[in-house]
């Protein structure tokens, strides 16, 4: 869920579906797009920033901030919901002509992924689920902190911080200063304390794609999860695992909810290898 507190960068801008998106891009091959989750203050580079250059070497990598978060445009009267987020993700790929892509959701992210692989599988080659939401479980007091959120001081977000790492060195004072005040943002504040309102549970729910139309994502899937996570459980993993026909899953011990950042190294290599094998299927 973060990047490198002390590089955050200005992307580029996007009409997608009319809608003023702000994303990053780099490299060139094969087309990658990179969902982030929904924690206070996140944004596609806090998600992907130490990440995006390394897959940048082999691939051609979008990483958007999802309306609501980030910087961008949050539209007068939206309703923050899954059917939402994906239609959003689809309306950039189309604008940015990156379809079909190779897509890799995070939390949250996940869930927008999976449904959008089921609903629009022509715009998705292939599926990385990490930390995943998008099956049924019961909400862990983790994701309830996480979505609780207020921005009621440092101290609050430092607690959330630390729900998220197994990894405690990962958790600087720069990091929570920089991840508060851009929950501070009116805007982003404001949007974030509309999506998740008690009782939480119906939001986990409401993200939910029926087993029966996750049995028919014929896309090749890898499934990564930390076994230490404390805000999506790993039995979300080994059950997207089952469900999905064509899948392969990966658990990192000693790993919470950043798995991207805990094990960047690993979560690098396995994402390259898939998406490499999945490429040269296709060719």
């Amino acid at each position: 869920m973060v990047g490198d507190p002390g590089s955050v960068q200005e992307g580029q801008y996007v009409d997608a579906g009319g809608v003023r998106t702000h994303f990053h891009v780099q490299g060139e091959g094969p087309n990658v797009v990179l969902i982030h989750g929904s924690g206070p203050g996140v944004s596609a580079w806090a998600n992907w920033g130490r990440v995006l250059p390394r897959l940048a070497a082999r691939f051609r990598v979008y990483a958007l901030d999802v309306v609501g978060f980030g910087k961008t445009e949050r539209p007068e009267g939206i309703e923050y919901r899954l059917e939402t987020w994906v239609e959003h993700v689809k309306n950039f790929l189309d604008a940015v002509d990156a379809t079909p892509a190779l897509v890799v959701g995070n939390s949250m992210g996940g869930a927008v992924a999976l449904r959008l692989a089921a609903t629009y599988g022509e715009y998705v080659r292939g599926l990385v689920l990490m930390g995943s939401v998008g099956v049924p479980f019961r909400i862990t007091e983790g994701l309830d902190a996480v979505w609780g959120y207020r921005a009621r001081g440092i101290e609050e977000m430092e607690r959330i911080l630390d729900i998220f790492s197994f990894n405690k060195s990962l958790l600087t004072p720069e990091l929570a200063k920089l991840r508060y005040e851009a929950s501070l943002d009116p805007q982003s504040r404001s949007a974030y304390e509309q999506m998740f309102p008690e009782p939480r549970q119906r939001h986990v729910d409401a993200m939910v794609t029926p087993d029966e139309a996750v049995r028919k994502i014929d896309r090749p899937a890898l499934v990564i999860h930390g076994r230490e996570d404390r805000v999506i459980p790993v039995d979300n993993a080994y059950r997207l695992f089952h469900l999905l026909p064509n899948a392969e899953l990966h658990v990192f011990g000693r790993c919470g909810h950043w798995t991207q950042i805990e094990r960047q190294e690993e979560f690098c290599e396995l994402v390259e290898r898939f998406f490499e094998r999945v490429s040269q299927v296709e060719r």
